[in-house]
């Protein structure tokens, strides 16, 4: 398990890495490396792969929306009943299970705030077992994933003057 932890970190750092160079790194025969990672698919414990797109230079425009959900849970399934009829919507890419004040939080993906509004209103807000939604609007995004997006850093250090 600790091979496949370390393959893992390793993924998760850098989808384009390749095999031979994940063997190189761990020490270990490219062929094991190619089982083990078909194994983790296989398990579903590597879900994915994902490229981490800075849209906010890209000229398509999209609108981010994060949206609070409070639903009363149902008999012998919990949140999960709901939780599954709301991710199912293609707009939507993320829906987490939350303790506080809320109980579920959807990321959602659209291309107007009308969109957005639209789908909060007509699909969401309107299913059985949801009590009330908050919808906040992205306004920027400055790390995803673990990779910073606004690279306008700059020195903000303080200028000493004789």
């Amino acid at each position: 398990m600790q091979l496949d932890k370390a393959i893992l970190e390793l993924l998760e750092q850098n989808g384009k890495i390749t095999n031979d160079e994940i063997a190189t790194l761990l020490d270990i025969p490219e062929e094991e490396v190619q089982k083990l990672i078909e194994d983790l698919e296989q398990k579903g414990i590597i879900a994915g792969y994902q490229t981490v797109i800075n849209w906010d230079k890209v000229e398509d425009e999209k609108v981010n929306a994060v949206i609070e959900v409070k639903i009363t849970p149902q008999r012998e399934v919990g949140f999960d009943a709901v939780a599954e009829r709301i991710y199912r919507f293609p707009e939507v890419h993320s829906v987490l299970l939350m303790s506080g004040d809320y109980d579920l939080v959807v990321f959602l993906e659209g291309k107007t705030m009308k969109d957005v509004a639209q789908f909060v209103s007509s699909k969401l807000a309107t299913m059985e077992h949801v009590l009330s939604t908050a919808t906040h609007f992205v306004l920027k995004t400055y790390k995803k994933h673990g990779r910073i997006l606004d690279d306008n850093e700059t020195d903000r250090r303080l200028v000493i003057s004789p």
